[in-house]
């Protein structure tokens, strides 16, 4: 697909890309984690409202698994996005990185501005989503919400057996660490080189990592305690705390 420059001083439309087309079965009862429901509602469509509630976002696009294509369209239908947003369904591939890639297809030739960001992050503030939006149109090319890393941190040679002892190697400074979250935002052009120069690179958890293989500037702005990812059954207790803190008094 071909990239159109928007005319002079125009504003470049942005879109949010969730790819969702893994198991994630870690949270256990045998539900993708994506559909898993919080507060009564499935995961994925707290996500979608997460990126729909944004001020720049028009368009969110969900990478489904390819079987299940069906299934979640029908479930964005039964909670529709807010006026001016359009919600996409499109089938996803064998890995994240795949489907992140697939889902950058799916994008309308006019959007300039993409965030990627995780279905198992539900909660993540529509402040900080903005603020990552704000950083790409602002010239960054890619931006990342972060937090600083509270615990030390050792790191190892290799790997161990679940179980074993694994000796240590060094103890990074935290305090030049940071906890990424979601969304990362891109100028369009470059996550699409980014992802076309590793298309066969395995696959890449975090969308900025290849854009730093490009030798491209990543910046950091801050993140948000409730932007977590919902993994294991603790972070679903949590995000349910959260939610109904969020909830107002009746």
């Amino acid at each position: 697909m071909s990239e159109i420059t928007p005319p002079s001083g125009a504003i470049p439309r942005t879109a949010a890309v969730i790819p969702a087309a893994g198991l994630g079965l870690r949270l256990g009862g045998g539900t993708p984690k994506a559909l898993r429901e919080l507060g009564g509602t499935p995961m994925l469509v707290h996500a979608v409202r997460a990126m729909a509630r944004a001020r720049a976002v028009s368009l969110v696009v969900v990478v489904a698994p390819p079987d299940g294509v069906g299934k979640t369209r029908s479930l964005l239908d039964e909670h529709p996005a807010p006026p001016g947003v359009t919600q996409l369904v499109v089938a996803g591939g064998a890995t994240r990185q795949e489907s992140v890639r697939l889902g950058l297809a799916a994008l309308p030739e006019d959007v300039g501005v993409v965030l990627v960001h995780d279905a198992a992050r539900p909660l993540v503030p529509v402040t900080t989503v903005d603020a990552v939006v704000e950083a790409v149109r602002a010239g960054a090319p890619a931006v990342v919400p972060a937090l600083p890393v509270t615990d030390t941190v050792k790191q190892i040679a290799v790997p161990a057996v679940a179980g074993e002892p694994e000796p240590v190697v060094a103890t990074p400074d935290r305090a030049l660490l940071r906890a990424v979250q979601t969304p990362q935002g891109f100028d369009r052009a470059t996550l699409a080189e980014a992802h076309a120069a590793h298309a066969a690179g395995g696959d890449a958890t975090d969308c900025a990592g290849l854009v730093e293989r490009l030798g491209v500037p990543v910046v950091l702005v801050p993140g948000h305690e409730e932007a977590f990812k919902v993994t294991r059954p603790l972070d679903l207790v949590l995000a349910e705390a959260v939610l109904a803190r969020r909830r107002p008094p009746s």
